[in-house]
């Protein structure tokens, strides 16, 4: 394929928040290089993330535990001009090396990282926006950051279900509706369920409410339901990510933990107000040129992990324990930033 149409294959397995801040990249890639061939291979449950992602020709979606080898071997027939890992880790070296060929990467700053965490963000640095470290990986295709958010495309389908959805429970039509997510992966990510109960019954007095998330969380997003007094309706476990965006983009803010969900927003132009705990900005994944406002405790604990964990390390959980509804309902109010 000719230097003018580059055939670029790309690696990103998981997981959604990584995968949406991908796009700015793709986005680039194809303005830059418009006849140029973008595949790119996810894991196959996060496939919905980029299947309907005009900037990609082709998706390859590798179900986990299945062969790399036979993967690889799918790759290995096509002569690609450029190679991106955007993942950088054992998985995807072990497929750069059935592969072939040469590949380039993007700085993880694994040690600055760790120095962060240990010193609790006092040395490290800042390791800058992952959104912006994934083009260090296409340095060979002239492409830089166009300023723009992360993006997702929601189907005519999921639309019209999100429209009926927000129809049949009367939400979102003479009062502002705001969506909430509640859950997180893990623990120390999640803020206490008493705090979205009391959440949900003060924001149900001038707003309607819309909760998503997956099956995990329908006993909270139940109760938060019930808090609210008829004035909100859960989707968790309801929708795939398609529905889920396509509620967002109907939402006129989005009140979130530090998950895929609050990237999600951003990508389809929803204001997000992002409840942060062990993670700090530092880390580069924070809500990329988007409307957001990011609330969190300046404690001495903080960060204590980069990806959250099941308990928090001295049992307190004081980084989100004391983030008080009252602040939440100030920055949906003011839409301001409480540091």
């Amino acid at each position: 394929m000719p230097v003018s149409a580059p055939n670029i294959l790309v690696v990103r397995f998981s997981s959604i928040g990584d995968l949406i801040l991908a796009t700015p990249l793709l986005r680039a890639i194809r303005a830059r290089h418009p006849q140029g061939r973008i595949t790119v291979v996810v894991r196959e449950d996060m496939a919905d993330t980029l299947r309907n992602n005009p900037r990609i020709d082709e998706l390859v979606a590798w179900r986990r535990g299945s062969s790399l080898l036979d993967l690889a071997r799918g790759l290995r027939a096509q002569r690609w001009t450029h190679r991106l890992d955007l993942h950088d880790s054992l998985r995807s070296h072990l497929l750069r090396r059935l592969v072939g060929g040469r590949w380039t990467s993007y700085p993880k700053h694994r040690i600055r990282r760790k120095l962060l965490i240990a010193t609790h963000g006092t040395h490290g640095g800042h390791l800058g926006h992952v959104a912006e470290r994934y083009f260090a990986a296409a340095r060979d295709l002239d492409v830089t950051p166009d300023g723009g958010p992360a993006e997702f495309f929601t189907t005519a389908t999921a639309d019209a279900q999100a429209a009926e959805f927000l129809a049949q429970h009367g939400l979102g039509g003479d009062r502002p509706l705001v969506a909430l997510a509640p859950g997180a992966a893990h623990f120390t990510k999640r803020w206490p369920r008493h705090h979205w109960l009391a959440l949900a019954g003060q924001l149900s007095r001038t707003h309607d409410i819309v909760i998503v998330g997956g099956a995990a969380e329908r006993d909270i997003t139940a109760e938060m339901v019930a808090a609210a007094g008829g004035r909100a309706a859960s989707a968790a476990g309801r929708y795939t990510l398609d529905g889920t965006a396509a509620l967002l983009k109907r939402a006129g803010s989005l009140i979130v933990g530090d998950t895929g969900v609050l990237h999600l927003a951003t990508a389809v132009g929803t204001p997000v107000i992002g409840l942060y705990g062990p993670t700090i900005e530092a880390f580069g994944f924070f809500p990329y040129a988007a409307p957001a406002v990011t609330l969190q405790h300046a404690l001495g604990c903080r960060p204590c992990s980069s990806q959250g964990g099941p308990a928090c390390p001295l049992g307190h959980h004081n980084c989100l324990g004391l983030m008080m509804p009252d602040e939440v309902l100030d920055a949906v109010r003011r839409g301001r930033s409480h540091d």
